[in-house]
């Protein structure tokens, strides 16, 4: 691995960990960036997985765990994440269907 990877690859790392546990769970909520926020204001140390992309404009996908429950968000601006958020950057966030 090149030097300084290890960040990056433990990040993917644990985004694939999400994305395997989310196929196997199945069921994804889609909310409005709005109540996202709303949902990790609520959770006392979120683990959040984010991603940035786009083709014509940039896009922000998001990505936590609650309660059993998986939720997903996209929005055009990025969200105010709490301070007490741990963030795994991802290269990509993919949703099924």
């Amino acid at each position: 691995m090149a030097a300084g990877g290890g960040a990056a690859g433990a990040a993917a790392a644990a985004a694939a960990a999400i994305a395997e546990a989310i196929k196997a769970s199945g069921a994804v909520i889609k909310m409005k960036p709005g109540e996202f926020q709303k949902l990790l204001d609520r959770m006392e140390e979120p683990l959040v997985v984010v991603s940035e992309g786009g083709f014509f404009s940039t896009r922000y996908q998001y990505l936590t765990s609650y309660k059993g429950l998986h939720f997903y968000a996209k929005a055009s601006e990025p969200l105010r994440l709490p301070s007490s958020a741990e963030v795994m950057p991802s290269e990509k966030i993919w949703m099924p269907g």
